[in-house]
């Protein structure tokens, strides 16, 4: 096989790990409500437990680093692959609330491990090719999100038990998923790229805690933010303050999410043709129009228009600067910056509508919109560094 059949074969491959991963998590989040009545949980317990998931999940990718540096990214996917339809079955079969927390603790550790290993392999696959694939990637997540969602739905409308669901749903991703593996690129793939950057392989504490991986933390922590304003806030604001009727309100977090996907299948293609810089400044400006009209215009059928918009233009923030942390640290480094990198938006994802919801408290959900549209506009105005990749390794940033 040669390189290019080869990496064109890995680009699909890794395309379906970002599915399976999606179709995983959203599988579990669909019956979180289930789960919370099945085992009699109150608000205080089910969140406490639901935490687990976010600190497995933190503390996991500070060691998929190094993991995938020393083994390669396909050798740490595989097992992750292969564990993660068990520990789902794991929280459907759950007895009680602590073997409940156990397991979902373990889904945390799974899928860190995951997220980071197969987003460090996308930008392996990338920097093979020569073409972007990040928002494809991305974009399979999204699909296959909505899609878990609705068989979620249908599973609870049929009475089915979450047991059930669970065993379904991961009997066909144990095999689809361990299939698709087959086409990722070998170990010695990353292995050449560590060569290629001097042997980089020695990974402490402070590696990859560097100045310009923290700028895009900064940045990937404000668009974490952001969609998950739209995935907790949105139908409260549309229903409070726009006056939506309940299923009126929903429609803001479906268009968001439509639209994140359809930008999200263009993005690879419009990267390759105006380059990521002018690309992140473009999508950025439309977000912050459409976060704009949201703000601004007194109507629910606006603040829909306006998520969806926001939805179109920030579809490519997250998938760019993903790309551009891989670059930053090219070789043994890259999966260590990855996992420096998604430590910040994993926290802007679970502290976001904390944030927003203290915020809005002490203000409110209008004002509190309104306050993250300068933010958004910061962040538009780094696009810059988007451009060149890192050559050399950098000091670590300052305590």
């Amino acid at each position: 096989m040669t390189e290019g059949v080869a990496a064109a074969r890995a680009r699909w491959a890794v395309v379906a790990v970002f599915f399976f991963n999606g179709t995983l998590f959203s599988t579990f989040i669909s019956r979180v409500p289930s789960l919370k009545l099945d085992h009699g949980l109150s608000d205080g317990r089910l969140g406490a437990i639901l935490t687990l998931f976010g600190l497995a999940a933190l503390v996991t990718m500070q060691f998929v680093g190094p993991l995938v540096a020393r083994f390669g990214s396909a050798r740490v996917i595989r097992p992750a692959v292969a564990a993660s339809p068990f520990v789902l079955a794991g929280i459907g079969f759950a007895g009680d609330a602590v073997q409940l927390g156990a397991a979902v603790l373990l889904m945390g550790v799974v899928h860190g491990t995951l997220d980071v290993a197969m987003n460090a392999h996308a930008v392996l696959v990338e920097q093979v090719r020569k073409r972007s694939v990040m928002n494809g990637c991305h974009a399979a997540w999204s699909i296959s999100a909505v899609a878990a969602s609705l068989a979620g739905a249908g599973f609870t409308k049929a009475g089915s038990p979450v047991a059930e669901h669970y065993v379904w749903v991961g009997a066909v991703l144990v095999v689809a998923g361990l299939a698709a593996t087959t086409g990722l690129l070998p170990a010695s793939a990353d292995r050449a790229g560590a060569a290629a950057d001097g042997g980089r392989a020695r990974v402490s504490r402070r590696t990859g805690w560097t100045r310009r991986v923290c700028v895009f933390g900064a940045m990937g922590f404000t668009a974490m933010i952001l969609e998950a304003m739209v995935i907790s806030w949105s139908g409260v604001f549309l229903h409070d303050s726009r006056g939506a009727t309940l299923a009126a309100a929903a429609l803001g977090f479906t268009a968001f999410s439509a639209c994140q996907a359809a930008g999200r299948l263009v993005g690879d293609r419009l990267t390759e043709r105006y380059g990521a810089p002018a690309l992140f400044r473009i999508g950025g400006a439309v977000a912050a129009s459409g976060l704009a009209i949201v703000v601004m215009v007194p109507s629910w059928v606006a603040g829909v228009a306006g998520f969806a918009i926001l939805g179109l233009g920030g579809s490519v923030l997250l998938p760019l600067i993903f790309s551009a942390v891989g670059r930053a640290g090219e070789g043994a480094d890259a999966a260590t910056f990855l996992s420096r990198f998604t430590t910040f938006t994993y926290a802007g994802g679970l502290i976001g509508p904390a944030l927003i919801g203290w915020f809005a408290e002490a203000t409110t959900l209008g004002w509190t919109l309104a306050g993250l549209l300068p933010v958004l506009g910061a962040v538009v105005l780094n696009a810059r560094v988007m451009a060149a990749p890192e050559r050399k390794q950098e000091e670590p940033a300052a305590a």
